[in-house]
Parts: C-alpha cells; structure tokens; sequence
C-alpha cells in the first residue's frame, strides 16, 4: 500500500477546500460592494489654521480643557502622506495626542507641482516649516513651540531645531534617521537596506529625468527592500481575514496609505539622497542648509528620542547616534517594540508612544 508523507483524509480536504470558497466567496463580495471614500482615513477633526502654497497646517481638535500650554507642531515626511499617522479611529499617533492634552498641529506638505522640481531643503526647513513656527508662536504668544519629527520629518525637525534652537522649546524624534550609514548586518541583509541602496542611487540622472521623482517609482523603491513579504506574502496572508470585514478594512486603509504618496520634490530630493544618504553629511556635522551649518551640538533643547526595536528600515542604531551629538545635558531614549510603520499603527504602540510623549512634556512643561 502506498504510503503518503501527509496523511490526507477525502473528508478533511473536502471540508477545508469549501471552507476557503466560502472564505474566498464572502470576501469578494465585499470588496466588490466598497468605494474609495468608504475606506475611510485622516478623520480626526481637524481645521486648517495657515497655507503657504501647496502647504496647509492642521490644527487638530482639542478634546479637553486642560491643554499643555507650549502647542505641538508635528512634521512629517516629504515621501509619503501623513495619513499613517491617523490611519483609523483606534489607530492614530494624533487622536492619542489630543486625548493626552497637547495642543496638536500638522504639517501636511500637498504635491508638489512641476514648478515646485527647484524647491530645496533650505526653502523647506527654513522656509515653510520656520514659517509654521513664526505662526504658532504669534497664535499662541509664546517664546518656543515643541516640535515633533516623523521619520524624515524627523530630519527635518532635527536640522530646523539646530538652526533656530532659539524657537525650539523640546524637540521629539519618532524613528528619525540622523546616522545614514548603518553598516551591513548578515544576519539581517534587508535591515538598513534602503540607506545601502541610496548610496549608489544616480539621484542626479533622476532628477535630471524626471524632475519632480514620480510617487510610483519611490514607493517601489521602498517594496523593494523586502520584495516578496511586501509584493506578495501581505496579500497571501489577506486570503485568511477575507471573511473578517474589520480586519479588511484595516489592511485596505494601510494600502489605501501606501499607495497614495506624492511625488517628491526633485532638488529636496536630490539633495537629500546625495547629502544626507549618500555622504552622511548630517552626523558628521558638514550639512550646510542655505549659508549655515548644521551642527547638532546646537541641539540644546530637551529631546526626547523614539525608535523602534524592529525597525527594518531606519535601525535603531542610525537614531540613537544622536545621543552622542546632541547638546543637551537632557536627551531621553524611549524603545518601542515594533517596526518602522508599527511604531504609529500597532497595537502595543498606541498604548506607548503618545502617553510616553505626553508625560515626558508635561514633566518640563
């Protein structure tokens, strides 16, 4: 008698096969009956309080009286929306902050237009994001603002802060590349892999090509890192939630975000890949941005520094560098245990992050 390494009984495969169609069935069903707009993100209320041109700044609802009086000014990434940070009602950074007191402001970016291909990271850091806090500073009469850096953003904030350390009253960095050379891992080859690549990137025949760098082609760039776990294994995976419409609509929210980018300015970004990624000029304390330089022992603000512990593409070590840099007698790590997107939309982290920001404020409030 012929013997099987896997014992399959007729029944059982039967059972499961009807199973998966029902599964496969019900699913399919509900995604034909969806609309863009039903899969709902950004919907923590939220008025726009100054624009500059493709520019606006949120300010965000306040759900209490007792506010933390400094504001909070949230700027986030020039390569991809905002949106992650309030992807869903129980998933946002900005609805936690606002539960937590602090007076929360965003800067959402817009899509840059043809004309927009010369804009550079002087006229981003300090133009429009100076810009922003001249505005709160004269809305709210105060001296300083906080700041707080998503990602990119984060570099951002962190160059901003060490030109005017004067409007900067604390300064928060969420998974914020400051060392863009992280080394190479063989036990981990995709961690860092990103920074690994921009350094052989010819950004200047890009940006020559194509101008404004096209959302599809950094937004492949980035599934490129783990090719099949974000090509193919995530949809693989969607095969066991297609009956569970809450879980549906959570993962076609996330992929509603990811595939929704802007194009990026080309000189920002051309300028970003060939400074930043390719020559490490911000840890080395060579990055002039317009006619100063960019010295991070300027940072001496309280900073707290947020990094998450799976972070595949901005490592641990590429944030923490900072606490080495700075110059601030107070500087404060918090690990989350999560990955680079996880750190705004897991669950772990929403009981974390927010509260974790929010405490360390008001204890220097």
């Amino acid at each position: 008698m012929l013997s099987l390494p896997i014992d399959i009984q007729p029944k059982d495969a039967v059972k499961e096969i009807k199973e998966i169609n029902d599964k496969i069935t019900k699913g399919l069903e509900f995604l034909s009956s969806l609309k863009d707009e039903d899969v709902d993100i950004g919907t923590a209320p939220k008025e726009t309080v100054y624009t500059e041109d493709k520019l606006k700044l949120y300010h965000y609802l306040p759900t209490q009286d007792d506010l933390l009086e400094t504001p909070l000014l949230i700027v986030y990434a020039l390569v991809n929306r905002y949106l992650v940070a309030d992807l869903q009602e129980d998933r946002s950074l900005v609805r936690n902050l606002v539960k937590e007191g602090l007076d929360t402001y965003l800067i959402e970016w817009g899509d840059p237009a043809p004309a927009d291909k010369y804009l550079t990271v002087d006229d981003y850091v300090n133009g429009y994001v100076d810009n922003c806090v001249d505005f709160l500073r004269e809305r709210h009469g105060v001296d300083k603002i906080n700041v707080l850096g998503i990602c990119q953003g984060g570099t951002l904030a962190t160059c901003y802060a060490a030109l005017h350390p004067d409007k900067v009253a604390n300064l928060i960095l969420t998974v914020t590349p400051i060392d863009f050379h992280p080394g190479w891992d063989k036990q981990n080859p995709e961690v860092g892999l990103l920074f690994n690549w921009g350094k052989g990137v010819d950004v200047e025949l890009m940006v020559d090509a194509y101008g404004n760098v096209p959302a599809d082609v950094l937004n492949f760039t980035f599934l490129l890192v783990k090719p099949f776990a974000l090509n193919f294994g995530k949809y693989h995976d969607m095969l066991d939630i297609l009956d569970n419409e809450k879980a549906m609509m959570n993962f076609l929210r996330m992929e509603k975000w990811l595939f929704d980018g802007p194009d990026a300015a080309g000189e920002a970004y051309r300028e970003f890949v060939r400074d930043f990624m390719r020559d490490n000029q911000l840890v080395k304390n060579e990055k002039m941005i317009g006619d100063r330089l960019v010295d991070l022992g300027n940072l001496t603000m309280p900073i707290l520094n947020c990094y998450a512990t799976a972070d595949h593409l901005v490592p641990p070590h590429c944030s923490k560098i900072l606490g080495e840099k700075a110059g601030t007698d107070d500087y404060t790590e918090m690990a989350i245990p999560s990955g680079h997107i996880g750190i705004y939309v897991g669950g772990k982290s929403q009981k974390m992050l927010a509260p974790g920001v929010a405490k360390w404020l008001r204890e220097r409030a």
